[in-house]
Formats: C-alpha cells, sequence, structure tokens
C-alpha cells in the first residue's frame, strides 16, 4: 500500500468510533442477488462476533430518524452527539463532512468480539462489555475522492507506529483516552478499525481466507427473508456466544442442559427500516444446521382481536397456550434471568389453589389465546380501573368446565368467595365475589368453544355480544401490528393510556425517554418452516413539532 495512502488511517480511526458511537445509539430506537443483501464487511467480521450492526451513512436517513421523539429528547441526543463529536473529530482537526463523507460508502458495520476470541490459551474467560473488542468496517466507495482527503489530511500530533502483518499495514495509535486504536485498509476497498491489535489481525486473516460472518450456516439464506429496501440499520446476534456470555456471568449460573438447547439456535437478525411514522423492525430466527430440535409449523391465531373491544390498551395472542408454556419451560433453563421460573409458577399454583397447572389447566389450552387489559367504563365509577382478560380456545368444553368448577370449589372453602350465576346477552356467566362484596372476576363462553375470564374492572357486557367496533378494526391496531399471513401469534400495546394506568418499573437505562416518544408497538410472529421464525414488528413513535 503506498505510504500516502496511510495518512488517513488517524482520521478514520476518529471517524469510527464516532460512527460506533452512532450505531449503538440508534440502532434500539433500524437487490439484484444475496451478496448485495448482506451487511457490508459480512466477509470481513469473524464468525465468532457476538453482536453485529450495520447502519446507513445516508445523511437523509438519520435526517428522517431525527424527526421522531419530543424537543426534550432530540436535544438530549444532539447534546450527546454534539460531545462524541467534539471528542473524536473537532479535537484532532478533522470534519466528517469534508473528510469523510466524500468517500465512506452507504453502510458501515460495527462487530462486538468476546476476549475468547483473541486468546487461545484463555480458559473459562469472564465475558463482560468492558472486555469486548470492537471492529469497525468502513467501505470506500469513491476510491478518487479519498485520495484527494488523503493528500490534503491535516497533520497530526498523535505518535503513529506502522507496522506490516503478513503483506498489509496496519497503523497503530495510543488514544487520548488511553485506548489503543488500529487500522488499515484492505484491497483499497475497505478500512478496518479496532480497540485491539489482535481484532485488526483477525479480520485481516478473515478477509483473505477466514470464517466470516456470511459464512455462517444460514446465515445467507435468513438475511435474505428479509432484506428491505433502503434499510437503515441490520443486526444480527450470534446465539451460541450469546449462550456462552450468559454461562460464565458470575452473577448468574445457567442449566447446562438448557444452554445446549439455547446453543440449538445459530441466529437472530433484524433489518430496520424508517418509516413515515416510526420504526419497522423484520426479523428472523434460525436453529443450527446440526440441531435435532424442529419448529411446530402451526400458524392459526387471528381471531382474538375481534373479539376485544377497540379501547384495549394492550393484547397478547397466540394460536397454542399449552406450546407455548412448553416452549417457555425448555427456554427457561437455559436462561438464569427468566422472572418466573416455571417450577415456581407450577409451585405456586399448586399452593394456592390445589390443581396441577399442567394436568388440569393447560391440558385443555391447546388453541388460540389472548391475554389483553381492557379499561373500565368511563361511565360509572368503578372499584378498578382495568380489568384483565384472558380468552382460551378449547376444542374440549367438558375438560375446561370441570377445571372451571373446581377452581370455584376452592375458591369458597379456602378464601370465601361467592359465586353467582347470571344472564347477559343469552349467555351463562358466573361472577366470583371477594368476601366483602367487590366483583373480582367473571367467567363463561363467547360461544361454544371460546372461554373467558376477567378478572378487575367488570367489562363483561362489552365482551357480550361480540363488540362491532373491534380491536381489530381501528386505525391505530391496523397501523402498528405488522401483517403476517398466516401468523403464530401477535402483539399491541397502546403505549400512553397504559403507562400511565400501570406505572412500570425500570427495566431500561433511559426507559423513560423511550416510552415518552413512543405511541404504539405492534408485533406479529409466524413459523416460516421447521428451522425459522419469522418477528415483524413497528414502533410508532412521537414527531418534533
Amino acid at each position: 500500500m503506498p505510504k500516502k495512502n496511510n495518512r488517513v488511517l488517524p482520521a478514520v480511526i476518529i471517524t469510527s468510533c464516532l460512527v460506533g458511537v452512532g450505531v449503538v445509539t440508534y440502532w434500539v430506537v433500524t437487490q439484484q442477488n444475496r451478496l448485495a443483501e448482506i451487511p457490508v464487511g459480512a466477509n470481513i467480521v469473524p464468525q465468532e462476533a457476538l453482536l453485529t450492526i450495520s447502519v446507513s451513512t445516508d445523511e437523509n436517513q438519520w435526517q428522517q430518524l431525527r424527526q421522531f421523539g419530543t424537543v426534550q429528547t432530540q436535544a438530549e441526543l444532539e447534546k450527546n452527539f454534539l460531545q462524541w463529536r467534539d471528542r473524536f473529530l473537532t479535537a484532532y482537526g478533522y470534519n466528517y463532512q469534508q473528510d469523510i463523507q466524500p468517500w465512506i460508502g452507504q453502510e458501515a458495520t460495527i462487530a462486538f468480539l468476546p476476549p475468547e476470541t483473541l486468546n487461545n490459551t484463555t480458559t473459562n474467560p469472564t465475558l463482560t462489555n468492558q472486555n469486548q473488542a470492537l471492529l469497525m468496517v468502513l467501505p470506500i466507495a469513491d476510491q478518487v475522492a479519498a485520495q484527494q482527503v488523503w493528500e490534503t489530511s491535516k497533520p497530526q500530533t498523535q505518535k503513529w507506529i506502522s507496522r506490516d502483518y503478513k503483506g498489509t499495514q496496519i497503523q497503530e495509535t495510543q488514544g487520548t483516552t488511553g485506548t489503543n486504536y488500529s487500522a488499515a485498509v484492505l484491497d483499497q476497498r475497505f478500512v478496518v478499525v479496532s480497540d485491539n491489535p489482535q481484532v485488526t489481525e483477525k479480520a485481516i486473516d478473515t478477509y483473505h481466507n477466514g470464517l466470516s460472518l456470511a459464512k455462517i450456516p444460514g446465515y445467507t439464506t435468513a438475511i435474505s427473508k428479509i432484506a428491505q429496501p433502503n434499510r437503515f440499520a441490520q443486526v444480527y446476534l450470534n446465539v451460541p456466544i450469546a449462550a456462552r456470555v450468559a454461562q460464565t456471568n458470575p452473577a448468574q449460573s445457567a442449566i447446562p442442559q438448557g444452554l445446549a438447547r439455547l446453543k440449538e439456535n445459530q441466529g437472530l437478525a433484524s433489518s430496520i427500516t424508517i418509516e413515515p411514522e416510526g420504526l419497522s423492525f423484520r426479523s428472523i430466527s434460525w436453529l443450527n444446521p446440526n440441531s435435532q430440535r424442529v419448529h411446530r409449523v402451526e400458524n392459526s391465531a387471528g381471531q382474538m382481536q375481534q373479539r376485544l373491544p377497540s379501547e384495549t390498551f394492550m393484547m397478547l395472542s397466540g394460536g397454542n397456550l399449552q406450546q407455548l408454556w412448553q416452549d417457555y419451560v425448555i427456554s427457561s433453563q437455559s436462561n438464569p434471568l427468566t422472572p418466573f421460573p416455571p417450577e415456581n409458577l407450577r409451585a405456586g399454583f399448586k399452593s394456592l389453589t390445589g390443581l396441577d397447572l399442567d394436568r388440569d389447566l393447560l391440558s385443555w389450552m391447546n388453541s388460540e389465546f389472548s391475554l389483553a387489559i381492557v379499561p373500565a367504563s368511563t361511565q360509572a365509577q368503578q372499584d378498578f380501573m382495568l380489568s384483565l382478560v384472558l380468552m382460551i380456545e378449547t376444542s374440549d368444553r367438558t375438560a375446561a368446565n370441570k377445571s372451571f368448577q373446581q377452581l370455584e370449589q376452592v375458591l369458597q372453602s379456602r378464601y370465601q368467595f361467592k359465586t353467582q350465576e347470571t344472564q347477559l346477552a343469552n349467555n351463562t356467566v358466573t361472577n366470583w365475589i371477594a368476601p366483602f362484596g367487590t366483583l373480582t372476576a367473571t367467567r363463561g363462553w363467547l360461544d361454544n368453544n371460546v372461554a373467558f375470564i376477567t378478572l378487575g374492572a367488570p367489562i363483561v357486557e362489552r365482551l357480550l355480544p361480540q363488540p362491532t367496533k373491534n380491536l381489530a378494526s381501528t386505525t391505530q391496531f391496523q397501523n402498528t401490528v405488522p401483517r403476517l399471513n398466516p401468523n403464530n401469534s401477535q402483539f399491541f400495546l397502546d403505549v400512553n393510556p397504559t403507562v400511565k394506568a400501570l406505572p412500570l418499573p425500570q427495566l431500561l437505562p433511559g426507559q423513560n425517554i423511550l416510552l415518552e416518544v413512543t405511541r404504539s408497538i405492534g408485533g406479529t410472529a409466524a413459523v416460516s418452516d421447521e428451522r425459522s421464525i419469522r418477528y415483524d414488528i413497528f414502533v410508532s413513535l412521537e414527531k418534533v413539532e
């Protein structure tokens, strides 16, 4: 490589840091052939990467993204952006628009590699965010423009060291924050940058003859299924590596058998586009080709939304509650952070009711179901503001009635509840009344095969008869919940009224800011085949006024 070309590397390193920060900030909030569908750098990023994020460098797309939020959130994001710009560009005398934008390609990629991939002699390392290595891949789209920038690049006060690695020149320097940055140009087509010299070397080896991201089993096929024109970002999570990260977490201990099941999954990928009203996530997960596990191709959900009133705050529906429970049991064994371990739920249900959760309830819950939150009527003063509504379709009404009767006997004998049957819209419903006379629950049948239970505010009169203005008919639901037909499950959340009615615990950093700018969230899942599952999500966002 000509010596004059090395002069761009200081600017590239600084710019890479800036682009990387932008990717991490925004990725949670994003053909003619398959080679055009896979992200840039897929043939450079090693297979061992834990997380890989590719993001557009198109200023128009970033400008579209900036239209979302509120004045307060936009000011906060702008402040953070300026801080990083000053730290990585301005302080070194560089300007992104002048020094980088003229030659960079349409997409940049950032990858995170766990330390176990860097030192083969390391055994059972503790993988943390602090010691993961960073790799950036920046494509050179305009060599002429790049050459002009390189020849006029500003002199730097930093001390740069050049070394040869298998015929490729690597430039290294000590950053002002104490981070060692390393960079190289590959075939005048890509610039690779890392905060670890071993990662730069590994990227060079991968590019020439190594096992890259693009060669992961099923990766190219999966990416082609979620490819979208003009995508803003694309994310890939390496599930087996993520399983090892969880396994070596010193604060938790994963169950080896469950961990093995988790490793049967090969990857999870998502393609993100910016829509006029929010962000669209087209996602897919797929199994390892050596996995003995297969998915049950069953997409039978989609009717429960028509049984719920239009004012429903939240709804989760699925095609088979029994199967969902079985999948949850399996996945929880590999997740030490599972908030509700199945064995605890079984034991708690047994203690409270004397019934066996799997045998007495879930045995007949093998069809479509929904769980929803419906607000109380505003026409009268209510003891409860909300009602939790569970609907379950079953082919064994006799078994369902037997379970309800057993449960009612327990409520009467142990907890002094009273049961009272009434007629509503030519249907018999049973009220469960607490000792102090407050109506707390109602159960019944919407037709011959759909059982329901409401808990909280009395809203049964809005379920029977079936509402003419239902949730599925609302504009918000139709504009938020992605269409995948047929599908296995759907999710809908009207954020603002739900957050007001149900203050949520702090689960994520900056959660309040995210909730403030989000109008609604919709998701649809479908089993594509025995090896893969599609997940489409749309997040409707507020716009800056």
